[in-house]
C-alpha cells in the first residue's frame, strides 16, 4: 500500500492476545502489577548522562541510599561538553560544574562504569551503548533522555525517562511504568540509491506528524527495514520518539548479531550461545496482534528536508512548502508562525535556499556510516567559503576509526575539520551554538525553535544533503 493510503487497522485491545515482540519482552521483565496502576518493570540497561542525573543522586543521597546495582549502570558525559580543547579546562563554568558534579556522583556512589571527558570510551550515551556491547537483544533500556530509543534497533524496549526516574531506577534497578499501546510499521519494497535511512523516518514522521504515534510502542518491519544496516536501524528507532512514539524497535536477525559478537561488553562462550538462542525467539509471531499497523511503499520515498520547526514539517528536497489551502484550517496559524520564524513563505521551493551552517553529528548521524557518506560526497570537492561546518563524531572510537580508514584525509582536502565527539549543535547546551538567524543543515533530530541556538533555523536532513550543502553553499540534490 502507498504511503498515500496508510492501512491503519486498529485490531486487538487490552484483552487481545499478546503475542508481539513488545510483549515478549515486556512479559518477560514484569516484577509486578498495581491493581489499576502501573507495572513494575525491571530494567537491564540504564545510561546516565551528567544533564539529568544531579538531582537523581541528590535524591539518593537525602535519603541515606546506595546505587542498588551500579554495575547496570553506564555514565558517560555528552551533553555539555565543548568539542574542541577537551584536554583543557572547561570555560562554561555550568557545564563545567556539571561535569565536576556528574565526577564527584560517580566516585562518591562507587560507579563502576564511568567515561568522563577525554576517556578513550567517552562519547555520546547512544553511540556507545550499542559500540562498546551494552546494547543487547531482548533487554529492558532506560536513560534520562528522549532518544534512548534508539537502541530499540537491537530488539529492546528502550524509552526516556525522566530525573525522577533516574533516581527510582539508580536505588531499585526497576521503574513504574503504563504499559503502552503496540503499533507495526511495515516499510515494503526497497530504497532507491541515494535515499538514506534518515530520509525514511522523517517521510515517516511527515506522513504520522508529531502526535501520530503518541501512546504506542512501534515495531518497524518490512523489507527496507531488514536491508538496513544496524546504524541506519539506529537512526530509524532514534527517531521514533519525535511522531510521539514512546519508543521503537526491530526484531533481532543475523545483523543484529554480527554486530553484537565480539563486542567488549557482550556475552562470550557458552554464555554467547546460550543468549543467542534466546535472541533468536525475539519476533513477532505471525499471528501477533498490533493496536495499530501502517504500512508504506520504501520505493516512493526520496531525499527528504524539514522546513518548519517540528520534524513533522517535512517534505520532498524538490517540493514546495506546502500553502495555506493544503494545511488544515485548525493549524494554519501555527503553520504561519513556523514559516515566519523560519523566514519561508508558503509554496517556496528550498532548492538552491543559501545556508550558512552545517552539522555532521547527534544520536542520530554521528555515527562511521555518517562520516562515511559524507566523505565518499565531498571527496575530490571544496567547502564552500560560505558555510561554517561542523563535524561532530559521537564517540572517540568514531574519531579513531574515521582516522583509521582515511576519511579525516579526504575531509581535510576538502576543508573540513573534524571536531571531538559530543551531542555538540544537536541542542544549545554546549559552546556550538549556531548564530541567531543562521540557516543550520543538521542531520540531528529536532528543529524546534532555538533548538541549535536563540534563533537559529534548522532544516534537519541525512548526511548526504548536509554533504551537498556544504560544498555548494545551498540546498541542492545530492
Amino acid at each position: 500500500m502507498t504511503a498515500n493510503k496508510q492501512q491503519i487497522s486498529p485490531l486487538g485491545g487490552r484483552g487481545a492476545r499478546r503475542t508481539t515482540l513488545f510483549d515478549k519482552i515486556w512479559d518477560a521483565h514484569v516484577v509486578s502489577i498495581i491493581e489499576n496502576g502501573p507495572t513494575q518493570l525491571y530494567i537491564d540497561r540504564h545510561f546516565c548522562h551528567e544533564v539529568t542525573s544531579p538531582q537523581a543522586f541528590n535524591g539518593l543521597r537525602a535519603r541515606g541510599l546506595k546505587v542498588f546495582r551500579p554495575e547496570l549502570t553506564t555514565m558517560t558525559a555528552d551533553h555539555n561538553i565543548p568539542t574542541i580543547d577537551q584536554d583543557k579546562p572547561v570555560k562554561d563554568p555550568i557545564s563545567r560544574h556539571q561535569l565536576e558534579t556528574f565526577a564527584k556522583n560517580a566516585k562518591e556512589f562507587n560507579m563502576p562504569i564511568y567515561y568522563p571527558l577525554g576517556h578513550i570510551k567517552n562519547g555520546i550515551v547512544h553511540v556507545i551503548g550499542p559500540e562498546n556491547g551494552f546494547t543487547q537483544p531482548g533487554m529492558t533500556i532506560v536513560c534520562g533522555d528522549s532518544h534512548t530509543s534508539t537502541h530499540g534497533a537491537f530488539g529492546t524496549i528502550a524509552f526516556g525517562i525522566g530525573t525522577s526516574e533516574v533516581e527510582m531506577v539508580l536505588a531499585t534497578q526497576c521503574i513504574l511504568q503504563t504499559r503502552p499501546k503496540t503499533m507495526r510499521i511495515t516499510f515494503n519494497g526497497k530504497l532507491k540509491p541515494g535515499v538514506t535511512s534518515k530520509d525514511l523516518a522523517l517521510y515517516m514522521i511527515s506522513k504520522l506528524t508529531t502526535g501520530g504515534a503518541t501512546g504506542y510502542f512501534v515495531e518497524y518491519a518490512g523489507e527496507a527495514i531488514r536491508n538496513m544496516t544496524m546504524e541506519e536501524r539506529m537512526t530509524v528507532c532514534n527517531l521514533s520518539i519525535e511522531m510521539g512514539a514512546r519508543g521503537g524497535l526491530i526484531a533481532p536477525d543475523e545483523t543484529t548479531f554480527n554486530y553484537v559478537k565480539g563486542r567488549e561488553f557482550a556475552p562470550k562462550g557458552e554464555e554467547w550461545d546460550e543468549k543467542l538462542a534466546y535472541w533468536k525467539t525475539l519476533k513477532s509471531d505471525d499471528d501477533a496482534v498490533f493496536d495499530m499497523e501502517l504500512t508504506f511503499d520504501a520505493s516512493e520515498i526520496e531525499p527528504m528536508i524539514t522546513y518548519g520547526t517540528n520534524p513533522g514539517m517535512g517534505m520532498r528536497i524538490s517540493d514546495s512548502i506546502p500553502t495555506l489551502d493544503e494545511v488544515d484550517e485548525a493549524g494554519r496559524i501555527s503553520f504561519q508562525k513556523s514559516l515566519d520564524y523560519m523566514g519561508f513563505a508558503p509554496g517556496e521551493k528550498l532548492l538552491g535556499k543559501s545556508i550558512d551552517y552545517v552539522f555532521l553529528g547527534s544520536c542520530t548521524n554521528g555515527r562511521i556510516e555518517d562520516f562515511r557518506l559524507f566523505a565518499n560526497y565531498v571527496k575530490g570537492k571544496k567547502k564552500a567559503k560560505n558555510v561554517t561546518a561542523w563535524l561532530v563524531p559521537g564517540s572517540w572510537k568514531v574519531r579513531k576509526q574515521i582516522e583509521e580508514e582515511g576519511l579525516d584525509k579526504i575531509l581535510e582536502d576538502a576543508g573540513f575539520a573534524i571536531r571531538q565527539p559530543g551531542c555538540s549543535a544537536c541542542l544549545a547546551m554546549n559552546d556550538d551554538k549556531v548564530p541567531a538567524g543562521k540557516y543550520a543543515v543538521s542531520t540531528s533530530n529536532r528543529n524546534f525553535e532555538g533548538r541549535q541556538g536563540p534563533g537559529t533555523r534548522t532544516i534537519l536532513a541525512g548526511p548526504l544533503i548536509a554533504a551537498a550543502a556544504a560544498v555548494s553553499g545551498k540546498i541542492i540534490m545530492p
